[in-house]
């Protein structure tokens, strides 16, 4: 709601500005290029995420994301000893952990809401338990080896090299996973 409001503020006083200073044809061609633009991203990242989807297809048909997921599972299980019970709980953490390391974050989204409502259905008084609290905070740190889509983003704006990022990608991903498992295990002991 409040974006709504940001935006329809910042549409109302260009169009109002524009009109003050008599430049609305420059108001309207940045409209309408504007829009050309985000068209030629939209069909971009859909032609990327069609290549990733499919990657994640193939590695699922070889096997290549049970393995993932076996490597996985005992790290998970450390962070989410109750959901570690249900098997179908534990498939779809693995996946959406396994998405979110290759940086599908669009192929991560269904799997994460999947382990989510499956832990949801255990919580009392309908509260977030702490592990799906942990879950949140771990899907937004998202750790990531493979930006696949902010390398997708970063191609279809012309950059020449999109993967030159790794490094920084890499760090902030396990700096950013760092700091909100510390913050987790502080408010759970302040807050119990």
């Amino acid at each position: 709601m409040a974006l709504s409001v940001l935006w329809a503020g910042l549409v109302i006083l260009s169009t109002g500005f524009g009109a003050a200073s008599g430049r609305m044809d420059a108001v309207a061609d940045a409209a309408l290029s504007g829009a050309a633009s985000a068209v030629e991203i939209c069909v971009s990242m859909a032609g990327a995420v069609c290549l990733w989807s499919g990657v994640m297809e193939f590695m699922r048909q070889a096997g290549l994301i049970e393995i993932l997921s076996n490597f996985l599972r005992p790290f998970l299980i450390l962070l989410f000893p109750n959901a570690g019970r249900d098997a179908e709980t534990m498939a779809a953490l693995s996946g959406n952990f396994s998405a979110n390391l290759l940086g599908l974050g669009n192929a991560a989204t269904p799997l994460g809401i999947r382990a989510a409502l499956r832990m949801a259905r255990d919580s009392e008084n309908h509260t977030a338990s702490d592990e799906l609290c942990r879950l949140v905070i771990l899907n937004t740190a998202s750790v990531q080896f493979i930006p696949a889509t902010a390398a997708a983003l970063r191609s279809a704006a012309g950059c020449r090299t999109p993967f030159d990022i790794l490094p920084a990608v890499w760090i902030t991903s396990i700096l950013s996973v760092t700091a909100g498992l510390v913050a987790d295990f502080i408010f759970r002991r302040v807050f119990k």
